[in-house]
């Protein structure tokens, strides 16, 4: 199992501690990946990823190693913590360059038949936010199954949260990785992805844009073929 876990922060905080302890208990192979760090551009708005290809994105040999991580792993995890209610500026950074894999337009077939976890702490409140801001992307990407986890740590650092609180993330980490490598290769997408897709397919018969129809042309989703069945 391959494990990719993207920190919407460069700091090792309680967001990565929990994050981290959640891929530790899942095994496999984990690749990570930290923001700003690894990946600090701006979308500079250009198009040319939803009307040509994302090759001609300006960064995309800057972005590639993690788009290429996601596309190889099992499960992709999101950590952010919560800032002003929102997750971090460089976790939307790197998810604004990935809106052409959004359903309506060219989706990776792959990411039918991942599942996906979103993470996120507060000192006290916008957790909620915080993670839908994530999920999102998780959800338009197609991915199968996502699972979320938000914390009130009520602390600044991993160091001054309550032995109670680290107890139940123990506990909780541990329900959540043995929920995940019992679904590894066997998950498919609930009722709304398949309604949104189903949409999706009836639009792209007869699309606007002419990059995104020959993808789903291509890949046989205007027809009867379905990402989560393929191989």
């Amino acid at each position: 199992m391959k494990t990719v876990l993207i920190h919407g922060q460069s700091h090792k905080g309680s967001t990565y501690t929990i994050a981290h302890k959640l891929a530790e208990k899942l095994g496999g192979e984990l690749t990570e990946f930290f923001l700003p760090r690894d990946f600090d551009k701006f979308c500079v708005g250009c198009v040319r990823c939803f009307n040509e290809s994302e090759k001609l994105c300006p960064h995309y040999e800057a972005i590639r190693p993690i788009t290429d991580a996601i596309d190889a792993a099992d499960v992709i995890i999101l950590a952010s913590p919560v800032y002003v209610y929102h997750a971090t500026g460089a976790m939307k950074v790197l998810l604004d360059h990935y809106g052409y894999r959004w359903m309506v337009h060219s989706p990776e077939g792959s990411m039918f038949r991942k599942q996906g976890v979103c993470i996120t702490t507060a000192a006290g409140a916008g957790m909620r936010s915080a993670c839908k801001d994530m999920c999102d992307s998780l959800f338009f990407w197609g991915v199968a199954k996502i699972y979320k986890y938000g914390v009130a740590v009520a602390a600044t650092d991993w160091d001054h949260v309550s032995e109670k609180k680290k107890q139940a993330v123990e506990k909780k980490t541990d329900q959540l990785a043995n929920v995940i490598k019992s679904r590894v290769g066997r998950v498919k997408p609930g009722l709304k992805t398949r309604a949104l897709f189903f949409a999706m397919h009836l639009m792209q018969r007869n699309g606007f844009n002419p990059r995104d129809v020959k993808h789903w042309q291509e890949n046989g989703w205007t027809r009867n073929v379905r990402p989560w069945n393929q191989v």
